[in-house]
């Protein structure tokens, strides 16, 4: 049974098994990779109708750091919270448990910000983002259809595509404002959250969100958060875990997101060892 690394960036790789990889292991286990720079034009794919083609199993580069940061692109990596999104954050950090540790998903904006590939499938009425949590979204593009008045509160919002020249928009709101982090630095969000990604595939190799926050009862201000992935290999893709299944080191994570490392990441180091993989010789043979 192959073992998977990290479920989120931080403590959440507890659902894993392995909780608080640094960053460099995860480099290693090639969960993020070099970014790619083509050495002649290399345009994305389009689709039948004219669409760049978002398709594809994408992995995280290591120039974007802090990795699991939502406030990367901020001065100081200071988020402009308001004073109850202070006591939020406050809360988070002594009380609370990371969400994904215990099979709770990260939502949007966060699984933006995650350390872990995924992989996006398009068709011409929906798109589909798979995550290697054995979670998806999947969401409509419509430019007619309009938001709920009173959307039931999920960990993805109610989400609403539609094109915009060659960048497809999804805006999102009704959120769960209930055991949810909006990164891997513990930062909260209410219900009051309005979420707006604008993904492009700028050529084959890349794609590219910015994602434009907004939480009027946490925040000051609106702010943004901005990535790029590298495509990744041919035959890579998601795989199935559970997320219980694996997770020996849930109970050694404390409450926030652990201490911050030099490299600027968040996590608790040295936890318990995990058990050793069974030898093939003992594993029971395939009926």
């Amino acid at each position: 049974m192959k073992r998977f690394l990290y479920v989120g960036f931080a403590a959440a790789l507890a659902a894993l098994g392995l909780a608080s990889v640094p960053a460099s292991g995860q480099e290693i286990n090639g969960l993020s990779v070099p970014d790619v720079r083509s050495a002649k034009p290399n345009p994305a794919p389009r689709t039948a109708d004219g669409h760049p083609d978002l398709s594809g199993y994408w992995k995280g580069t290591r120039e974007t750091k802090p990795v699991g940061n939502i406030a990367k692109d901020l001065p100081g990596l200071k988020l402009p919270l308001t004073p109850a999104g202070e006591a939020a954050l406050k809360h988070n950090l002594a009380a609370t448990i990371d969400p994904e540790s215990l099979c709770i998903i990260g939502g949007i904006p966060r699984h933006n910000a995650s350390g872990l590939p995924f992989e996006v499938l398009q068709g011409a009425n929906k798109v589909a983002f798979l995550y290697w949590y054995s979670y998806y979204r999947l969401i409509p593009i419509d430019s007619k259809r309009k938001h709920s008045e009173d959307p039931d509160p999920s960990f993805f919002g109610e989400e609403l595509g539609h094109w915009e020249g060659d960048a497809l928009v999804i805006d999102s709101t009704g959120f769960k404002d209930e055991k949810v982090w909006i990164d891997e630095n513990a930062n909260p969000h209410s219900d009051a959250l309005h979420v707006v990604e604008r993904w492009t595939r700028p050529d084959a190799d890349h794609i590219h969100v910015e994602t434009l926050i907004e939480d009027p009862k946490f925040y000051t201000m609106p702010f943004k958060y901005a990535r790029t992935w590298v495509a990744g290999k041919p035959g890579e893709e998601v795989h199935e875990y559970s997320c219980s299944e694996n997770n020996v080191d849930a109970s050694h994570l404390g409450f926030g997101p652990g201490p911050i490392r030099a490299d600027g990441t968040r996590g608790y180091d040295n936890l318990a060892p995990l058990p050793p993989p069974v030898p093939k010789s003992e594993a029971a043979p395939r009926k």
